[in-house]
């Protein structure tokens, strides 16, 4: 089944010429079937190579999904063309307004880790927001920062500042092979880290949270929260295979100190082509999470978040 998107967002030519399965807004109006609703709160300001990433994901399963694309309220980004912020994303003042609920929300992450949270221009609105989930979304999916932002929020875990930004393609293992969110996975992986950020083994596990995939050479990578609904993923297998790329080109032009990307190019070359080594657990991690949603979530939207979900 195809990812419902409407036909003039950037994201439907793109997938549609990659053959992700998509489909128009008006043909799915069509079709008698409830699709699974899941919203981006877009904090990149890239938006939509974010859209893009995770839309190509989340759109690969057999179920039909319905992308809703949300901002914070009042921050306004800089990066992405007003015209495309005003036709395809709805502030998130205005959702909760409504009152809607979705079967999973995915929070990204954010160039701010240098920040405390709490001095975030939009921090009190996205505590908000971790909040709202409770009694409105079946799932969601905290990434980097975002990540980070909300395991803070519900259990006082912090995050640290490394002296070198984490960079590359890294080694990772699979903590509990036994985990839904882990079917199909290797027993380890690659995957990408950009970040300047850590979160401790010792503190994620004393807020009794379980650490589902880690890295000897990164920390913990993937947490699950399920007394939040919520799974919490530090680095980001959904980057596209010029990702890393891309922000170590732009470190190099404006002289800002950064290493090669560890593991990505061939013989850690920057003039060779990078090689994708995780783009098929990308696929299987976001594949499973949206399995998981449709096993567990309500046919009736409005039974989100009651109690006993």
């Amino acid at each position: 089944m195809p990812i419902k998107l409407p036909s003039d967002l950037p994201a439907f030519d793109v997938l549609t010429r990659e053959g992700v399965m998509v489909m128009a807004e008006e043909t799915a109006a069509r079709q008698d079937i409830r699709p699974l609703r899941i919203g981006l709160l877009n904090l990149m300001p890239k938006k939509i190579q974010t859209e893009n990433q995770f839309a190509r994901l989340i759109g690969a399963t057999p179920l039909q999904i319905e992308l809703s694309l949300i901002r914070m309220s009042e921050h306004q980004t800089k990066n992405t063309a007003a015209e495309h912020m005003e036709t395809f994303y709805r502030p998130f003042a205005e959702v909760a307004d409504t009152g809607e609920k979705f079967d999973g929300l995915i929070i990204t992450g954010a160039p701010i880790e240098h920040l405390p949270f709490e001095e975030v221009t939009y921090w009190e609105e996205l505590t908000r927001v971790f909040d709202w989930t409770q009694g409105h979304v079946q799932s969601t999916f905290g990434v980097c920062w975002g990540g980070m932002a909300m395991i803070h929020h519900f259990h006082g875990v912090q995050k640290h500042m490394l002296d070198a930004k984490a960079f590359g393609a890294v080694r990772h293992r699979n903590c509990d092979p036994a985990s839904p969110y882990l079917r199909g996975f290797s027993d380890d992986m690659v995957i990408p880290v950009s970040r300047w950020t850590e979160l401790r083994r010792s503190e994620i596990e004393a807020a009794g949270l379980k650490i589902l995939i880690d890295s000897d050479e990164t920390g913990p990578c993937l947490v699950e929260d399920p007394d939040h609904r919520a799974l919490y993923i530090f680095n980001h297998l959904e980057y596209d295979s010029g990702t890393l790329k891309e922000e170590y080109d732009r470190d190099v032009a404006s002289g800002k100190p950064i290493n090669v990307p560890a593991n990505y190019y061939p013989g850690d070359d920057p003039t060779q082509r990078p090689q994708n080594r995780w783009r098929s657990h990308a696929h299987l991690l976001y594949g499973n999470w949206i399995n998981q949603i449709y096993q567990s979530t309500p046919y009736d939207l409005a039974s989100i978040g009651k109690a006993g979900r």
